[in-house]
């Protein structure tokens, strides 16, 4: 008898267990999208800090990544079973929150640059004259961005597993949506940890080089490396803007029944190419929502701002 019991629990171990297997496929072939739109994002979030800070810099937006997904999931959990109503409209506020960075990107890039600021070179010129503590507040600045945004992309994430595993028992649930948050995590900043130090690799394929040949295949390599570093992590800040527009609309658009309807009213103009039409129609919502969230989220900010200063004054002490 006990033996049968025995047997009948080690079955149902197995069977979760394979459960979680092929939910956890399921669901990280979903969120595919999601962890490219990640990638994007995080390692333009980290570009421009100093070479030998990078590596620093992404472990600690990494660990920040660990920390949004630990209390994600089991709110994700708690929301789900007792407040379910409560999803799509934080969903909804994410998505204009990193519509409304894309929209800020965007308008900087073209009406706030400087003769300056415009450069590369000049940029990484700058950074050498910062002070040792302006440099750590610019350290600071690109972590709490970076962990912003990717606590806004995870939810993403988390929801669209728990929408995989909602027909499941509550630990089927819990660990796939663990086992998806560890997977994500590692997945997006190990890749971004690779490409921030591709140009190192290139200088280190140089400096390695003892035949001092200007033709030899390591120092080709490490020429090349070096040189379309710069133009890579462009093309990656380009991809990581479109990608909050993309993101943050398609958040709106699931969210918002009459937008959705528009979506799918656009993309049948397109005829066999719905997937394109409708990526246009999501990353346009996306560009117009930021651009009218840019005055509500500033002027929230002030506000916030405003009273913090304000309370910091009433605690001084009077003299």
């Amino acid at each position: 008898m006990a033996g049968s019991s025995l047997f009948t629990l080690i079955d149902d171990i197995a069977s979760v267990l394979d459960d979680v297997a092929v939910l956890t496929k399921v669901a990280a072939k979903k969120t595919s999208g999601v962890l490219g739109d990640d990638l994007a994002l995080n390692a333009q979030q980290v570009s421009g800090i100093h070479a030998d800070r990078e590596l620093p810099v992404v472990f600690a937006v990494a660990k920040g990544s660990l920390i949004n997904k630990i209390i994600l999931v089991p709110l994700a959990l708690f929301l789900s079973y007792f407040i379910p109503v409560l999803i799509p409209p934080l969903l909804i506020l994410g998505g204009l929150y990193l519509c409304y960075e894309g929209s800020e990107k965007v308008l900087h890039t073209f009406f706030k640059k400087t003769p300056e600021n415009n450069s590369h070179h000049q940029e990484h010129l700058n950074h050498l004259s910062m002070s040792e503590s302006e440099l750590l507040k610019f350290e600071k600045d690109k972590i709490k961005g970076a962990i912003k945004t990717d606590f806004i992309l995870s939810a993403e994430i988390i929801t669209i597993t728990l929408g995989t595993v909602s027909a499941k028992s509550l630990m089927v649930q819990l660990s796939v949506l663990s086992g998806i948050s560890l997977l994500m995590t590692v997945g997006v900043y190990g890749l971004v940890a690779g490409i921030v130090k591709i140009d190192d690799f290139g200088l280190y394929l140089i400096s390695k080089d003892q035949t001092k040949n200007q033709n030899s295949f390591s120092r080709r390599i490490g020429n090349k490396l070096v040189i379309l570093t710069p133009y890579l992590m462009r093309i990656l800040s380009v991809v990581g803007t479109l990608a909050m527009f993309l993101v943050g609309g398609g958040l709106l658009v699931h969210g918002i029944p009459l937008l959705h309807h528009a979506v799918h009213v656009f993309s049948e103009l397109w005829g066999n190419a719905q997937g394109l039409g409708a990526l246009i129609a999501e990353g346009g919502f996306g560009f117009l929502a930021g651009l009218l969230c840019i005055p509500l989220f500033n002027g929230a900010q002030k506000s916030i701002a405003g009273i913090k200063k304000l309370s910091t004054l009433q605690k001084e002490p009077k003299n």
